[in-house]
């Protein structure tokens, strides 16, 4: 245990640091963030090809952003046959789970010509991040999306890093079983300000789910 006295020499710096260790987001990393955002709500496919060639280090452009239906279908293919059944299994079970959650819209008729009721409509489009750095996270699709199908959403959207042009086949393939319905080879806040604002490639979003590092975090 470390112990700071009032009288230390270097105590204000020393309880400042405790008091705001806390704190995922300073000021300055807002401002670095913002200004990503707002390039991309600017500029669009250039700011975003842009910022994937200066934080991913490969070059995107309109053609490569989106994973094609093939490389989905190649992943599910390929993949490790263990590792299939274990996104098989966890996918029913997430969707067994999920569909005991669904709401249901009802309407009653009161005195007078009263009515009164519940109506439940799905998002149009949802869009959802899944780390892809350091390790890749299947589970973070499986979870996000199988909700979203269950509940109607009408298109399902997928912003993933990847390496060079290759997505990992572990998310193409949670992504295949969830019922995403596009991906696109996008990280960072870069990806995050894509799916919020649109670009030329990239379609708005009525909602961002899933986790990132503290710049996408941010960004959302």
């Amino acid at each position: 245990m470390k112990i700071i006295h009032t009288k230390d020499r270097i105590f204000e710096e020393e309880f400042d640091r405790i008091r705001n260790r806390g704190k995922v987001v300073d000021e300055v990393l807002k401002d670095v963030v913002r200004k990503i955002l707002d390039d991309v709500a600017k500029r669009g496919d250039a700011a975003l090809f842009e910022y994937t060639e200066k934080f991913e280090g490969f070059f995107l452009n309109a053609d490569t952003v989106e994973v094609k239906p093939h490389e989905m279908e190649a992943a599910i293919t390929n993949l490790d046959e263990g590792d299939l059944d274990v996104l098989e299994f966890a996918a029913r079970r997430i969707e067994m789970f999920h569909r005991k959650q669904l709401p249901s819209s009802w309407q009653v008729s009161e005195e007078e010509g009263i009515e009164l009721g519940q109506l439940i409509l799905p998002l149009d489009r949802v869009g959802i991040y899944a780390p892809g750095g350091l390790a890749p996270y299947p589970s973070t699709v499986l979870m996000a999306a199988i909700p979203a199908r269950i509940a109607g959403v009408r298109e399902i959207i997928l912003a993933t890093p990847s390496k060079g042009e290759r997505v990992n086949p572990l998310i193409l393939a949670a992504a295949k079983l969830s019922g995403v319905d596009r991906i696109f080879k996008i990280g960072g806040a870069q990806a995050v300000a894509a799916l919020a604002y649109g670009t030329e490639s990239v379609p708005p979003v009525d909602k961002i789910v899933g986790p990132g590092n503290v710049y996408v975090a941010t960004a959302k």
